[in-house]
C-alpha cells in the first residue's frame, strides 16, 4: 500500500528530528532512520499495529517515545501525526476531519 504523511505529520517529524539534532547528529540520525523504516513497515503490514482512536491506528516507534497516528483509507495510508507518547494526546484529532 502507498503511505502518505499529512501535512502537519511531516512538520510534527520535523520539530522532532530538530530537537534530536540540538543534542546529538547522531541522535537526529537514528531518528530518521527509525521513523522510515516504521513507514516501510506500514506499507508492507498497516493491520500489524492495534487499533488506537477514532479509527486509526499507532504505529510505535522502538527506540524514541513516538508513535505514527495513521488511518487506512482504500489503497492508501495516510499518517495524520508523528507523536510524542507523552506529550499533548490528541493533539492530531481535527487532522481527521482535513484529510
Amino acid at each position: 500500500m502507498q503511505v502518505a504523511l499529512h501535512p502537519e505529520a511531516v512538520a510534527d517529524a520535523a520539530r522532532a528530528r530538530q530537537w534530536y539534532d540540538q543534542r546529538s547528529d547522531r541522535a537526529a540520525a537514528r531518528f530518521l532512520a527509525e521513523l522510515d523504516r516504521v513507514i516501510a513497515g506500514l506499507g508492507e503490514a498497516p493491520l500489524r499495529w492495534p487499533p488506537h482512536r477514532f479509527g486509526t491506528r499507532r504505529a510505535l516507534l522502538r527506540r524514541f517515545p513516538f508513535g505514527l497516528v495513521y488511518r487506512i483509507e482504500g489503497e492508501w495510508i495516510q499518517v495524520v501525526a508523528v507523536a510524542h507518547l507523552h506529550r499533548r494526546p490528541g493533539f492530531w484529532l481535527d487532522r481527521l476531519s482535513h484529510g
